[in-house]
């Protein structure tokens, strides 16, 4: 049991930073919105004033730099600005972009049946993409997406 103490304080000390260190990676890469509120600033640190406020969990970014857990991002309007690393996840998120509605397939491909329609502005979760095609899931509702409709899908 005293073996396990050490291990068991060092995991409660890392696990909130887990999150930061796993976006340590080459920029630019992809990354999402956790947090339901996010302050965007001019700078990285706490001590720059708040340039924007997110409120969408799950909104897709671009991180384009990195210093001492801090992120420059890129948002899908093309804004940058800095946000702390731990408000980010690696988990894919996308964005509907473009006019009109957005088809949702059950398949790859414009010939697949028509599952739903999605608005601009309509957030969701990333799957796989192939052959300019997209898993696509919001709010439960998942099917397949034109690649070139999707902000946050691609090479960042």
């Amino acid at each position: 049991m005293k073996r396990l103490l050490p291990l068991a304080l060092l995991l409660l000390v890392i696990t909130p930073f887990a999150g930061a260190w796993a976006q340590n990676r080459d920029v630019p890469y992809w990354a999402s919105m956790r947090a339901e509120k996010v302050n965007m600033r001019v700078g990285p640190s706490a001590e720059y004033r708040i340039d924007w406020v997110y409120q969408r969990k799950g909104l897709p970014v671009k991180v384009v730099r990195v210093m001492e857990g801090w992120r420059l991002i890129e948002d899908p309007d093309g804004a940058r600005g800095w946000v702390v690393a731990r408000l980010l996840t690696p988990e894919r998120g996308a964005i509907v972009i473009g006019e009109g509605l957005m088809p949702i397939r059950d398949a790859a491909g414009s010939s697949a049946r028509l599952k739903w329609n999605a608005e601009p502005g309509v957030v969701g979760t990333l799957g796989k993409c192939e052959d300019g095609w997209c898993e696509f899931n919001a709010g439960g509702h998942a099917g397949w997406a034109p690649q070139d409709r999707l902000w946050g899908s691609g090479e960042p």
